[in-house]
């Protein structure tokens, strides 16, 4: 990284930091600038948001934010690299802290593998097959799941037992899977944007799977 954007990122950092009693760091922004947050990204959209390399040390002493978002992003790494990612969070997470994930969900994901599929998985091969095949990909179930794992910078799905054994392994305790938008945290309520990149919500909801937990 250059000398000027070392030196942005540093400013950056610094307002968030001095401007915010409650700090909340989100991983991946993307398009989805929340106020509030110090939004970043492997490739920042927008000067307002900080760049942030996920997979090596966080640019952050330790104990400084209440809350750390990854929406989208956790899937676009190895699973080591996932593994350093939560040591991460967890370190420069305050005590009592708390993490939100929300990344496809393998378990959905596998199940559109059926005779029998119920409405939304018709539709949500139908949705994915019109929409976010490249050329060449067969449309149906077989060409989605090849998207899921191989399109996209997708390196790593989780299921369930996954997820949360790579969160209890960095030290997080109290997982609680929710839905997108749900929380009972308000900090953590509604933060979501990947159903407005999908323009469709249900979509969102049946393919993403959201955990919460604690810092222990």
């Amino acid at each position: 990284m250059s000398l000027p954007r070392q030196l942005q990122r540093a400013q950056l950092i610094e307002r968030y930091l001095t401007e915010h009693p409650i700090r909340k760091l989100q991983l991946g922004a993307g398009q989805n600038v929340l106020p509030g947050w110090l939004n970043t990204d492997l490739r920042p959209a927008e000067p307002a948001i900080c760049f942030l390399d996920a997979t090596v040390r966080f640019p952050f002493a330790d104990e400084v934010f209440d809350y750390v978002l990854s929406e989208h992003q956790f899937e676009h790494i190895s699973f080591e690299q996932g593994r350093f990612m939560l040591h991460e969070c967890r370190r420069v997470l305050r005590p009592g802290g708390r993490i939100r994930i929300a990344t496809p969900s393998l378990e959905v994901l596998a199940g559109l593998v059926t005779e029998q599929p119920t409405e939304i998985q018709r539709r949500y091969v139908e949705f994915i097959s019109a929409g976010y095949l490249p050329p060449d990909t067969p449309p149906g179930v077989a060409g989605v799941l090849n998207n899921a794992f191989r399109n996209w910078g997708h390196q790593f799905l989780y299921d369930r037992p996954t997820l949360v054994g790579a969160l209890a392994e960095a030290g997080f305790v109290e997982p609680v899977f929710t839905e997108p938008g749900q929380s009972e945290h308000e900090h953590l309520r509604g933060v979501e944007g990947h159903g407005d990149f999908l323009s469709d919500q249900e979509i969102n909801r049946f393919e993403t799977m959201v955990v919460e937990a604690r810092r222990g």
